[in-house]
This record gives C-alpha cells, structure tokens and sequence, in this order.
C-alpha cells in the first residue's frame, strides 16, 4: 500500500477467498477473435483509436470528425458522425450474403414457433415504421412499449430507431402505476402494447393494465395493440390500433433517417434511492460501437453462432445483448417469451437442445434456481452444441458458476461473468474468454479501452483491496443524462469523487488485477438481478390506508440473490395485529399478505416483500432517522452495530424478536 494511503472501508471487503482456475480450452483459444493477451495493453496506448477501429466495421452515413469530446461530466463520441442503428443491424446485412439467414427464433411459452430471417425482420421494421409515421411519429418523439417477449417488441424498437423516434420500453410485469409514472415522465406520444402476454400458464392483461396506465397520461394519442393472447379488450375509436391491420396496409419502403451521433436512441427507467425512477438517456452512435464491440468479443461471436440471451427486452441487457449487440453482429438470436420452469423444469433445455444453442447467456438467480431444481433437468437432453456461457444481472458465487460449468457447459465451455449497469449500456468488466484464466465469482479485467478503479474513501486508487468501483474515463455507450434532470445526473453519478462516474457498487481487486464485485453500496436493492429502490416500495407501502411508516432492506434469498424485507408501522386508529407477544397474529398475518399484494399492485411482482414485519416502531436516531443498518442487521441475524444513537435501544430487541417469530 502507498505511504499515507489508509486501508479501504473495511465493510466492502470480501470474505470470500477462491483459488480455483479454469483456462479455456485449447481450440477454443485458437479459433477465438482475441487471442493475444496484449489487447488489453495495446487498448491503453490509445483507448480512442481502439474504439474507432471498431467504428469503422460499421456503416456511417458521414464518418465523425473526432472520436471523442470530454468535458466532465458530458461526453460526446463520434462527433460530427451521421449513422443509423437499425440500418446498420439489418439494411447491411440484407444486401450481402445474410439476406436469408435467421435473424430470431422465437418460441412462446404456450409453444407456438416463429422465424425471421434478416430479409423478413428488414420488411416488417420498415412497415412498422411507415406505421408510426402514418400515425404521426416524427424524430425525436417519445414511443413506449408495454409487450411481452415477443418478435413485435424488437420490431418496434427498430422501427423507432429508423425514423429517429426515442423509443421507451417498460418491463412488461410492471404495474399500471410504473407504466403511468415512465410515460409521464417521457412524455410519449404513442404506446405499443399488447392484449395479453403468457407467464407460468396465465395470462397478463396488459392492454387492461395500459388503458389505467393511459387514462392519466394525456400525451398519448395512439395505443398500438398486438394480437397475442386473444384475450377480449376495449378499444378506444380514433386512439386504439390493432398492429394487424395497420401492418396490413403499411409499405414496406421507408428510408433510414440520418441521425446525428449523439441523437437519443432510447429511455430507460432504473430505479433510484429516491421515489422518483431515472430515466437513462442513452444516443446512437456510442452505444451502437459499444455493444457492437463487446458483443462480438465477449461471446466470441462466430456467423454459425445460435445465440440466447434469456433476459426480458424490457431491461437493458435485451435491449444490449438480444436487439442491438446481436443484430448488428447478423447473429441468429434466439428468444423465448415465457418462464423457464414452464410447463416443466427443463424447458430452457429443451430450447436450447432443439435451436442448437452455441452461446448461452442468462442469470445468477436463474442458475440458483436450475441448482435448486437439480442436475437431473440438464442431464435429459443433449448440450454438446453449447461452446460459451456468459452471466449477467449481479455478482454470481462461485459454486453456482462452478454448478453452471460443469452440469451446463459439461467442464468445457468458459463462462463469461459480465458486469455492467442500466447507465453504462454495456458490458464493462468480463473475461475475454480465448485468453482469460477465469475464477469463479470474478468479473475478471476491465474489458479493453474500460479503465475501471477501486477507491478508498477518500478517492484514492486502492491497488490491492476493497472499496467503490469506479469508471474513471469515458465509454462509447455511457449514459448521457438523468431525463428532464441534469442536476440529478451530476449528484448521481459525478458528485462523490470528482471527475469520475461513481458507480454505486463494491468491489475489491486482487494482485492478479482480477475485480470481484461486492453488491451496492447504497439503498438500491439487487433483487433477482433487477435493480429496486428502496424509497419506491416504501412510497408503495405507506400508500395503503393502514401503514403509518416503512423501511426496507435487503435480506439474503437462495434464489433471487436479494430479496425484500420490510418493516412496517400501521397507523394509531388501526388495530395493530402482531404487537403482542409471541407469534404474529392470524390478523397480523392477513394483513402482511394484503401489504404484499399492495406493493405488486403499485410497482409490480418483483418488489413484492419476502417478509413483512409488523411493528410499534422502527429504530430512529433522536433526529428521527430511520437506522436502516440496525434494520439490515436484524434481517441478516448480525451482531448490531452501535445502537447508543437511538431514540428508545429497546425498540431494537423487540425487532428481533418479531424477525425470529417470522422466520
């Protein structure tokens, strides 16, 4: 350690020690795009002529004057450029010689099959496209989507991006609420949505879900509908749209628009430790060269590659790694709209045996659930054309990857562990896997031209150790703003260590230079690799007429990784079940389930509570802060911290005891 440099905060260091190796096998590393270990090296001498030789695989309708301009914290890459993403992820390709390979297999959970070849996905783009325009959609206006995982929810993305419009996909388990709040906060101009989406056997009502979501967002004029479910919906005259039939009358003849470099591609919302969500504003030509480059490195990506990316395009690793990184590779994408245990366990192997996967990327929590499940789902069916398996989403364990390893990739596929965040675009850390000693639950290196840091404190670059990543230059698909919130965006990102983005999680770095990532730093809770914010389920919460106050924390969970605890305070006229002694009332219990529902009504499945603990009170500092690390402590079975700040200590003993009642 530097003289006069303290050690790191010591509550980001890890506790977990692994020495396991795995290097790539022999012919993987020779067929492999990166073989050369000095990549990362070359890379550092000149970061900017490394990412404008990416660039240049691409097609620009005016090639940039300069790489980049850097006046933290705004960055403005390819400056000058003149590009188009959806020409460069489907006109390219249509003139050469992947006219008719398989752009997307898609298979719905009911089992219905479909497949596009880039010539199909090419017509149905540009006559969504004339869609939009006919319906009033110029560049710059706002779309959102509300779909399930289906072929239209990335055929509307691209259309958007032809004719310039800003597109804004909302997860389609969200609730009415969310979808409300992100349209407002947009202002879209026209909604894409469906009747219904299939999850585990029933059936989403999402045009029912958007018309409440809608009726408080006046700047919609348009709802497209897409036919999935049939289920019965209202529709509106003059508003509502049935996709079919607008498709049906659409040319399929619509030239790509020449946007500026720095033009907005897409919103997307991430939650924040404040109520409000975030909308990430990223543009065109960086993120283009940023998933462009580390979608063709990270996985290796060959021509012959079937490609699976399980994530949901409602969150950013579809809209990186199953759209744009993949089509602007002309790679053939595999998508699967339903759950993965639906209508039996093996249903993702199932798929993947059938397509003839090569390249599987999915998440940490999935992979605790295949563990969970046992070996015996896998072992049925034949995996052999897997060669790469990547994970995303948070941290992963060592023994789930090792699990993954060996029961997926049969001990001879490398796993790539990927880091990266909503705000970054894409993959930040990750093995290059032709080169790349892998250890299980590391991250690996920076991806090249990415300098990523640990700091104390106090900013100072710890070189062996824990501490607060940071990204401490520019990246080609970085964020470029918080929506209609640039103060937000400095305070967020650029305020806690000067000149450099703060990315909100721990990490340490070992002597080998390898980052092992720690979770966040803040109130942001990694639930089944989705990032939600405190305050919102706590907003969501006190919003029911009972509850006086809430707090929330993350507690460990086999499967999701994080899972939600909250500890509630009902209001003095309603009875308070659960307050006497010994276990939680039958009152006390309905009460909990009805706060759980609640919350999936106001946000959305994913932030419904695990646990729910009702109280007299929650330990407050005399100022009247809520001491939520006395809280995390209680969840955790920790030993507590320093409790002499408290208001009543007492308060305390009683938590413990209502957690150890709940179980």
């Amino acid at each position: 350690m530097a003289d006069g440099q303290r050690p790191p905060d010591r509550t980001l260091e890890a506790l977990l020690k692994e020495d396991r190796r795995f290097d790539p096998p022999g012919d993987f590393r020779r067929l492999a795009h990166v073989t050369d270990p000095a990549v990362h090296a070359q890379a550092e001498e000149d970061f900017l002529g490394f990412w404008a030789s990416f660039a240049t695989e691409l097609d620009w309708i005016r090639e940039w004057d300069r790489v980049l301009e850097w006046e933290p914290p705004h960055a403005r890459w390819f400056v000058g450029g003149r590009i188009n993403i959806c020409a460069n992820c489907l006109d390219r390709h249509v003139r050469g010689p992947r006219r008719n390979k398989v752009a997307i297999v898609w298979e719905g959970e009911p089992g219905e099959r479909r497949t596009l070849t880039y010539w199909d996905l090419f017509q149905d783009v540009c006559r969504f496209a004339s869609v939009l325009k006919s319906l009033g959609v110029r560049k710059g206006d706002r779309v959102a989507m509300y779909m399930p995982l289906i072929p239209e929810l990335a055929i509307a993305m691209l259309a958007c991006a032809r004719i310039g419009a800003v597109h804004n996909v909302v997860f389609g388990g969200f609730s009415a609420e969310s979808l409300r709040d992100r349209i407002s906060d947009s202002g879209a101009k026209l909604l894409v949505t469906a009747d219904g989406g299939y999850r585990r056997g029933s059936i989403i009502p999402l045009k029912r879900i958007a018309d409440e979501a809608v009726e408080a967002c006046p700047s919609i004029q348009s709802v497209v509908l897409v036919k999935r479910a049939d289920l019965p919906v209202d529709m509106r005259r003059g508003r509502d749209h049935w996709w079919h039939h607008l498709m049906e009358q659409a040319t399929p003849e619509c030239e790509a628009e020449a946007m500026d470099a720095e033009d907005m591609l897409f919103l997307l919302y991430t939650s924040g430790t404040t109520g409000k969500p975030k909308g990430i504003v990223h543009t065109t030509a960086g993120y283009l060269v940023g998933v462009y480059a580390t979608t063709k490195w990270v996985f290796d990506l060959r021509d012959e590659d079937v490609y699976w990316c399980t994530a949901d395009i409602g969150w950013v690793t579809g809209h990186s790694y199953v759209v744009y990184g993949p089509l602007a590779n002309g790679a053939t994408v595999v998508m699967y709209e339903g759950a993965p245990d639906w209508p039996r366990r093996d249903r993702f192997w199932e798929i993947a045996e059938r397509t003839g996967t090569t390249v599987f990327y999915t998440a940490p929590t999935a992979i605790r659930a295949f563990m969970k499940w046992g070996t015996e789902h896998p072992a049925r069916h034949d995996l052999s054309r897997l060669r790469l398996l990547g994970t995303v989403g948070e941290p992963i364990n060592p023994e789930a990857w090792v699990w993954y390893y060996k029961h997926i990739g049969g001990e001879r596929c490398p796993v790539v562990d990927t880091w990266w965040q909503t705000e970054t675009g894409q993959i930040m850390i990750t093995p290059l896997p032709g080169i790349t000693s892998l250890r299980p639950g590391s991250a690996s290196r920076p991806f090249p031209g990415i300098r990523a840091e640990i700091f104390d404190d106090e900013g100072r670059a710890v070189k062996v150790g824990g501490g607060y990543l940071v990204l401490s230059r520019p990246w080609p698909a970085m964020l470029r703003n918080i929506y209609g919130d640039p103060e937000r965006y400095v305070k967020q990102y650029w305020s806690r260590f000067s000149g450099v983005y703060f990315t909100g999680d721990g990490a340490r770095v070992d002597e080998e230079g390898n980052f092992w990532l720690l979770g966040r730093v803040d109130d942001v809770l990694n639930v089944a690799g989705h990032r939600i914010g405190t305050m919102e389920v706590e907003s969501a919460l006190v919003d029911h007429p009972a509850v006086a106050e809430a707090a929330v924390v993350g507690i460990e969970h086999e499967i999701k990784g994080t899972a939600i605890a909250a500890f509630v305070t009902l209001k003095e006229k309603s009875a308070q079940p659960g307050d006497e002694a010994g276990p939680p009332s039958a009152a006390g219990q309905a009460l909990a389930e009805q706060l759980k529902e609640h919350v999936t009504k106001k946000i959305g499945a994913l932030a419904r509570p695990e646990v729910i603990i009702l109280t007299a009170d929650l330990p407050k500092t005399r100022s009247g802060k809520i001491m939520r690390r006395l809280l995390r402590d209680i969840a955790s079975g920790k030993a507590l911290g320093d409790t002499t700040t408290l208001a009543d200590p007492a308060v305390i003993e009683t938590l413990k005891q209502k957690y150890e009642e709940a179980g």
